[in-house]
């Protein structure tokens, strides 16, 4: 194909650039460097970004995701498409996603979780789209070599998390030569209405909005309930009416907590510890302590089928037996979006602050304080000893208060027992 022709297609596939995605494009640095909010357009730009190069003749392209799923559902079909559309390219390969151009150019998508796929090869160019959620490895180790004999540029677009290697690459980026820095929230992206981004403040904790939609860097000291703090330890002094009870299931430390609703918010009144104990000992716990009360129960989902007693019952027909109506999902809920759950409920985006814990709940103020994400990782630290109790806080308020409310709730949970 004519290169006028090519470039005149070039320019006008897909939609139109924003004024930030535009900005971007423009730069005449090799290497840029952006910190983008959700729904910013990462693939629309990433899609002119890799045509920009693939215009040209024999030119090798990598889009690189965190795992091969996601470059699969995030850009293959946009960009098969558009190259078929546009009769770019000559084939197809499905099972290795790479698009063959009539010009001589490749494009491949290929995942940071299969770095061996990437080696050996020397490219033009390389897209790292959320490269936060990538090991530095993927970068320093297997691509920036790619990219050495043909003078390759890069372009690293991500939403952040924490003061990581992306972030350390966002700063290099704002003084090395040939390098340059971005950063967009989701509402100057310009695809997003700002009634929508205001509902998304009020649904999420605080530090989640401003890292999926504001782009800032958080350093949260590896705490997982960075929301929590002195201010959210209150006594409570109002009636006790019906109990929500959380509760992890653990013979060597059993644990529960023991919630009242206030408002549209939960007040943590009280804690129960059981070592070296089972599901019968702390219902019984339960009940001599509140056995006035209605208590529902929210545990662990795996108790539907774990049974830490001899008696051949599950722990949850345990609990019915002992006359608590028991909630839980079918199914484990994703840690993460509990843990969300609990951290937009200690303080949302707005500061609006709606989970409080009496001062009497000292293995609750510990848990909460100290649980930490192993390190260099999103994984929750469980040979601390600090996970049973912030776990059955998160079962109770993520039922509760979840970040997603799930369009058939009969689908999402059981629930059984009294009352």
């Amino acid at each position: 194909m004519h290169f006028f022709y090519l470039f005149f297609v070039y320019i006008n596939m897909c939609m139109p650039l924003t004024i930030p995605q535009q900005n971007i494009f423009d730069r005449d640095t090799r290497f840029a460097c952006v910190s983008a909010g959700r729904r910013f357009g990462k693939t629309y730009l990433s899609m002119y970004e890799i045509a920009r190069v693939a215009r040209h003749p024999d030119k090798r392209i990598f889009y690189v995701a965190p795992s091969f799923r996601q470059a699969k559902q995030i850009i293959w079909e946009d960009i098969k498409h558009q190259m078929f559309r546009r009769n770019w390219a000559k084939r197809a390969n499905e099972s290795d996603l790479t698009l063959q151009l009539v010009n001589g150019s490749t494009i491949s998508l290929r995942s940071a979780d299969n770095p061996d796929s990437m080696r050996g090869v020397s490219l033009d160019f390389a897209v790292l789209d959320e490269c936060a959620y990538m090991s530095q490895d993927t970068w320093t180790s297997v691509l920036r070599p790619t990219l050495s004999d043909r003078q390759g540029g890069a372009l690293f677009i991500s939403t952040p998390a924490g003061y990581n290697w992306f972030y350390d690459m966002w700063q290099h980026a704002h003084s090395a030569p040939d390098w340059s820095a971005y950063q967009y929230t989701t509402l100057s992206g310009g695809n997003v209405p700002e009634s929508e981004v205001e509902a998304a403040r009020a649904d999420l904790d605080l530090r989640t909005f401003q890292q999926e939609y504001e782009a800032q860097f958080n350093n949260s000291a590896n705490n997982i309930f960075y929301a929590f703090d002195t201010d959210s330890i209150e006594t409570y002094d109002g009636p006790v009416g019906q109990l929500h009870i959380g509760m992890d299931f653990n013979v060597s430390k059993m644990c529960a907590t023991v919630g009242v609703r206030v408002g549209d918010g939960l007040h943590i009144i009280d804690e129960i510890v059981l070592t070296n104990s089972n599901t019968s000992e702390m219902a019984q716990e339960i009940l001599n302590r509140y056995g006035s009360h209605q208590c529902v129960v929210y545990p662990d989902p795996a108790g539907s089928a774990r049974k830490t007693s001899a008696v051949g019952k599950t722990d949850h027909m345990l609990l019915a037996q002992a006359g608590f109506k028991v909630k839980a999902p079918r199914s484990h809920d994703s840690v993460k979006d509990g843990i969300n759950s609990v951290n937009r409920l200690l303080q949302d985006a707005s500061g609006q602050r709606r989970l409080f814990v009496d001062p009497k709940c000292k293995e609750t103020i510990t848990c909460l304080s100290k649980h930490q994400y192993k390190c260099n990782s999103n994984v929750p630290d469980k040979d601390s000893g600090y996970d049973h109790m912030t776990d059955a806080v998160r079962y109770l308020v993520h039922y509760l208060f979840p970040i997603r409310n799930p369009a058939n709730n009969a689908d999402r949970v059981r629930a059984f027992g009294h009352f």
